[in-house]
């Protein structure tokens, strides 16, 4: 009985420390290998800060979420395709989810939300210059529709690019929050831009 005790003992502990000594996946930034570290090295990394580079990512695409949402805007009354009523539907929901939580994350860090008018400003990859918004507000029908269409999938573009150079940033973009919602941004940006792709392909034809 003892032997039997001893080995049920001897094979508990065994148990207990495989699931302590269990590796854990550490995800890398997007295009980058993830890493495996221990149970106890999760323990002993310190919780990562917010950077000014996040800060500045969030309050940038802030603004750049926001010229999106105009370009949406302009659809009902210039566009009668159901395909592109969809699609701008689409990116009118995920933009504004993406808002409130960005506008969120700022407050609770005690930092400043971008002025309302600052996507005017420009200067972010991608955004649509004043004569382009000007020119997509004046077309009507098949043409709004591909002037939309090419000026969106440049705009997707662009936060796809804002996205990079967030993690190019040395300490930058490894906050859980900040991570989770830039790689998020990268799957869902490159979803839709290749099925805009698709639909501007079909209506050059």
């Amino acid at each position: 009985m003892a032997a039997i005790a001893g080995a049920a003992c001897a094979t508990g502990g065994e148990t207990s420390n495989g699931i302590e000594n269990a590796p854990i996946v550490q995800p890398g930034a997007p295009g980058e290998s993830s890493r495996v570290i221990t149970a106890g090295q999760a323990v002993e990394r310190p919780t990562v800060q917010h950077t000014t580079a996040d800060v500045r990512f969030m309050q940038n695409m802030l603004a750049h979420h926001a010229q999106a949402l105009e370009m949406t805007a302009l659809r009902p009354e210039r566009s009668t395709s159901e395909e592109m009523r969809l699609m701008a539907l689409r990116i009118e929901l995920s933009q504004r989810d993406e808002i409130t939580m960005m506008q969120q994350w700022l407050t609770a860090r005690g930092e400043a939300l971008p002025d309302g008018h600052a996507h005017h400003a420009g200067g972010m990859p991608g955004m649509a210059t004043p004569e382009e918004m000007s020119q997509l507000a004046q077309t009507r029908g098949e043409a709004f529709d591909r002037l939309f269409l090419e000026l969106m999938i440049k705009h997707h573009q662009g936060a796809l690019v804002m996205v990079d150079e967030l993690f190019a940033t040395p300490g930058a973009g490894q906050e859980s929050e900040v991570f989770a919602f830039a790689s998020d941004v990268v799957d869902d940006q490159r979803i839709e831009i290749d099925r805009m792709a698709v639909m501007l392909k079909e209506r050059q034809r």
